[in-house]
């Protein structure tokens, strides 16, 4: 199984901070899984332009081609002004349509007050959705004070991404199976 975390921003230490424990989490969780963090603070992507994901080179295209071969992924986002930031709506744009299809993707955010709890339902889970995803519910949401010196110190998170993880990997299996299942179907 092949996972790619999202830490979804350009600037900012608390996304990655997440994305480096959930990482840890999947290895504790399954030494088999192969987990790829992709960090856009340290990437260069273009804009979006409206080409197949396929024509963008360097690490747009690198990008594009990690997350289009993966059977799962954890998308992480700061909140900036009550909104997703614009570097990882960048990506979307980079992608194609269903570029989500088939995949299982679990959501998780930071943000410096509790204010910005319906940010992932009301704006990063109708993007994923459209692009197909089979999405984890629920989301997880880190506060500012969650985290103290690159630590996330509050254990309710941690038990929560622990279990953002458990359910990535068996809702992954499940609808791998499914698939697998309606394949063998056709008997070709």
């Amino acid at each position: 199984m092949r996972v790619v975390v999202i830490s979804g921003s350009n600037v900012g230490t608390k996304t990655r901070t997440v994305s480096d424990y959930l990482k840890q989490a999947f290895a504790a969780y399954d030494s088999t899984i192969d987990v790829q963090i992709i960090d856009l603070a340290e990437v260069e992507m273009v804009f979006a332009d409206g080409r197949s994901y396929t024509e963008y080179s360097g690490d747009t295209g690198r990008i594009a081609r990690e997350i289009m071969e993966s059977d799962a992924l954890v998308i992480g986002t700061p909140i900036f002004q009550a909104s997703i930031p614009a570097a990882l709506k960048n990506v979307f744009d980079v992608l194609p349509t269903n570029a989500f299809r088939d995949k299982v993707v679990g959501m998780f955010a930071t943000a410096g007050s509790a204010k910005h709890y319906l940010v992932l339902g009301q704006q990063l889970q109708p993007i994923v959705s459209y692009m197909k995803a089979q999405v984890v519910q629920p989301y997880v949401f880190v506060e500012g004070a969650d985290l103290l010196r690159g630590e996330i110190v509050n254990h309710d998170v941690l038990q929560r991404l622990d279990r953002l993880v458990e359910d990535t990997v068996v809702l992954t299996q499940t609808y791998q199976k499914i698939r697998e299942e309606k394949d063998a179907a056709y008997g070709f």
